[in-house]
């Protein structure tokens, strides 16, 4: 397994709050856009986090009062108009592997929103398994609006499943900012929180989450994204197995131990 919490990584920041991971992009001065290099380095750092066992859940927080500004016009859009069909795909498959491996590593993943949030930041956060806001969260997906296609990054895929296909529809033809008050409203934010609080609820929130069965964790999130493509009937078996393999783990016999005990269990992961 490999060791992460001592991750120093050249184009975020990383930062260790007992077993949860805490990330900001750090550009706050421009609403922290993202890069070449940040994208690539946060695709490996997620896909990283699959083989990683010291890291429990991940809070994906603001900077400066902003979550993010998407891919910066001035080092990524500006170059893309200089760059072949085969480069700009690159660019665009690299793009997409980065919430494919936010999706794909076993850590629940906590978006802490507050401000700008749009674009490719607004795809970040809805990659996350969970997302608290303020009432000054703007999210956007703004690919129209700068002559693109709204299904960047499997945002036609994700966000109709998040806040529905017609309210999804709105945001991506018309690009428009989604008030934090309506992300509420439309499941797109689990909780409103003041913004002097956001991050510390956020983090409250992964470390309540890395305290539980963790195992169980990963297995709840794998089937919450596999059982998108089944039946009722083949994600019944599907869930069947996970459980039987759970029903195998030592935090299954913690969890009785302690219920009979009249105690709390203290949960290993194993």
């Amino acid at each position: 397994m490999t060791a992460m919490k001592n991750l120093n990584p050249k184009h975020f920041l990383w930062e260790m709050q007992e077993d949860v991971a805490v990330i900001r992009l750090n550009r706050p001065e421009r609403k922290n856009p993202l890069t070449f290099e940040s994208y690539a380095e946060l695709r490996d750092t997620f896909r990283d986090l699959a083989y990683c066992d010291d890291v429990k859940a991940v809070v994906f927080a603001s900077n400066g009062g902003n979550f993010s500004s998407g891919g910066d016009v001035h080092d990524i859009i500006g170059p893309l108009l200089d760059r072949d069909m085969k480069g700009l795909l690159e660019f665009t498959r690299m793009t997409g592997d980065l919430v494919k491996a936010m999706k794909a590593c076993p850590q629940p993943v906590i978006a802490a929103v507050d401000g700008i949030c749009v674009g490719a930041g607004a795809m970040v956060a809805l990659f996350s398994d969970l997302r608290l806001g303020t009432d000054a969260s703007k999210t956007a997906f703004l690919f129209t609006r700068v002559g693109l296609a709204g299904c960047d990054m499997g945002a036609c895929a994700m966000l109709p499943r998040v806040i529905g296909q017609g309210r999804a529809a709105e945001l991506l033809y018309t690009g428009r900012s989604m008030s934090g008050e309506e992300g509420l409203a439309w499941g797109f934010f689990n909780r409103l929180v003041d913004a002097d609080a956001l991050e510390a609820d956020a983090i409250a929130l992964a470390q309540s989450i890395a305290a539980g069965p963790n195992f169980g964790h990963m297995m709840t999130k794998t089937m919450l994204n596999q059982e998108w493509s089944m039946t009722l009937d083949q994600a019944i078996e599907a869930e069947a197995q996970a459980q039987a393999i759970c029903m195998q783990t030592r935090d299954f016999r913690r969890a009785y131990d302690a219920f009979v005990a009249k105690q709390r269990p203290d949960f290993k992961g194993d």
